[in-house]
């Protein structure tokens, strides 16, 4: 990931971008994946991406050294708050969503990604780990999560989360309709445990590849 960082800091049409650790389980944890990494990317067109996929040596070397590897086109519909200052992520106005080969539904009737970030204050970071568990217990149990992952720039203070849901319902159903959520929520604001986070939902408007094993995605995949 070190070396991919002046190549992606040269690419051209390449608007924002983060090199993420991964967690081993479905949120944040303490426990660190050394073999799984993503890249969050927000490109000016598709254009510059397909330009990037076709000659960057990273995903070259990528499709090469990977056991795995899962790639995936959003439509970002919500996004609130900042990220090391900046806000990444413009609303598209739609539907419909333009989509490529590999595309799935672009409705928010259809499947929705959601990501959260945020930077812990060192004096709440106790706090935060803790609560960690009853979510991660709350997540495993709801059948609209079709796949999620823990991420971080940093180890420890600065995490975020990946996740993707059958729609938009499930979504709200693990965000209100479970003590555990609500209540880390509540602390949150309450003990002002962040110094800066974000909030972003997307469509999602292609995939290929896979993630432990298959495509999340799959069964709920159109040609549009």
């Amino acid at each position: 990931m070190a070396f991919d960082r002046p190549v992606l800091r040269r690419t051209g049409g390449l608007l924002f971008w983060r090199l993420l650790g991964s967690g081993r389980g479905t949120s944040m944890t303490l426990g660190a994946d050394l073999r799984r990494w993503a890249l969050l990317a927000v490109w000016r067109d598709e254009r510059a991406l397909e330009e990037f996929l076709a000659r960057s040596p990273i995903p070259a070397r990528w499709r090469r050294e990977a056991v795995e590897s899962w790639h995936v086109r959003l439509a970002p519909i919500v996004s609130r708050g900042r990220w090391n200052g900046i806000e990444p992520f413009t609303p598209v106005p739609g539907p419909p969503w333009r989509a490529t080969s590999h595309a799935t539904a672009g409705t928010q009737d259809g499947p929705v990604a959601v990501l959260t970030r945020a930077s812990i204050r060192p004096s709440r970071l106790v706090a935060f780990y803790r609560s960690v568990p009853a979510v991660e217990g709350w997540l495993r149990a709801q059948e609209g999560c079709l796949a999620s992952v823990g991420l971080g720039e940093w180890p420890l203070a600065r995490q975020a989360t990946f996740s993707l849901w059958r729609d938009a319902a499930a979504v709200r159903a693990f965000a209100y309709a479970g003590r555990a959520h609500r209540d880390v929520v509540e602390r949150v604001r309450a003990h002002d445990w962040y110094s800066e986070e974000l909030f972003a939902r997307f469509v999602p408007c292609a995939s290929v590849g896979t993630w432990d094993g298959a495509d999340p995605l799959a069964g709920l995949r159109a040609d549009l």
